[in-house]
Parts: structure tokens; sequence; C-alpha cells
């Protein structure tokens, strides 16, 4: 499976303290993209399933983990390696949100799809249109859509979703800093500003 990256605690992408998974490969490939840099299947982002099941572990068995949120990149890319994922999460919290550029219509009527929705509480579905960013909560673009697939989460969800707003949550890197939530479209512009700003007082 290629996973890119795992953070934790996320706060911004989902209630309560989230262990968060990247995952590479996508083949939406949407203007505007956060991540494009997960494009594509890079194979230094291949790990074997116990690999990532040992480095989850290695989080759950320590701290309190309230979910899982799944980007990347396009957890749908491939199914059987998102299955797998989700086999292991999905024993420690059966709340996971994953977000796809693939519509739902499409997924739930392939059975390779269906069986991963089984293990999904909220999917966020739909391509990211540049053009639609309006700082919707939990979604990239106004045209995604927020599905509660659980039953016994929707209360959950319909009070974090009316109450919510969007924010940023930065994490420290050895090469710098990864910059997790949901952006609006004028983000990338005010960082280089910023750093623009921080080398002339430099």
């Amino acid at each position: 499976m290629y996973v890119a990256r795992i953070l934790y605690p996320v706060k911004v992408l989902g209630p309560g303290n989230r262990i968060a998974i990247w995952m590479s490969g996508c083949s939406h490939q949407c203007r505007g993209c956060s991540n494009p840099e997960l494009w594509q299947q890079d194979s230094r982002f291949y790990i074997t399933k116990e690999k990532f099941k040992d480095l989850v572990h290695s989080i759950s068995d320590r701290f309190l983990v309230d979910g899982f949120t799944l980007t990347g990149g396009d957890p749908f890319l491939n199914p059987k390696d998102l299955y797998e994922i989700l086999e292991i999460i999905t024993s420690i919290s059966n709340d996971v949100i994953v977000y796809t550029g693939y519509k739902y219509d499409k997924l739930k009527n392939n059975p390779n799809y269906a069986k991963c929705l089984d293990k999904i509480s909220v999917l966020i579905d739909g391509p990211y249109i540049e053009s639609l960013n309006d700082n919707s909560f939990l979604r990239g673009s106004s045209n995604q859509n927020i599905i509660l697939l659980k039953d016994s989460l929707k209360g959950k969800y319909e009070s974090y979703i009316k109450k919510g707003k969007n924010e940023i949550q930065n994490f420290l890197t050895k090469d710098g800093f990864i910059s997790v939530g949901i952006h609006d479209i004028n983000y990338p512009k005010n960082i280089e500003k910023k750093l623009q700003l921080s080398s002339k007082l430099t």
C-alpha cells in the first residue's frame, strides 16, 4: 500500500484527536489541488500492511484516538489497499472519514468500492473545483458532499457540522512544516507573501 503521511493529533479534519492518513496516488489531478506531490504512487511511499499496522498501533497504544481521517491522493484509487487499511483502523475506532474525488453514486454501485463504504462513517465525495472553493466546512469546494454513512454516528456529526468552522493546523517536520486543514483559495498566495516579508526582516 502507498501511504505518504500519518499525523497525530489532527484536530481540523473531523471531531476530536484523530490519526490522519494521506495515501499516495490520484487519477483526478484537480486544478489547485493542495497535495499535487501525492498524485503519483511514488515507490518511496510504499509500505507493507504489517508496517502500516505497527505505525498506527504505535500511536493508538499510547494516546487516545477519537477517529481516523483518510485523504490523499485518493484513498479509493486502489480499493484493495483501502479495504486493508480500513480493516486495521476500524479495530481501533469506527469513526472514519474518507475524502475522495469519486462520486458516492459510482462507489456504491461497484462491489469493490461498496465493501469499503461499509467500514466508513463519513464520506466526503466529488472532485475539488478551485472556482467553488468558498470555505465550506470540511470541504475543499462547495460541490463536494458530506455523506453520513453510519446511523450510530449521525447525531454526533450533525452537531459537529452545524457548529463547525474550518481551521488550519501546522505540523513541524524535518524539512519544514505540513499545513493541515481546509485551506481557502488565497492560502498559497498569503503564505508566499508572509515568506517574502520574513526574508526581508531577517
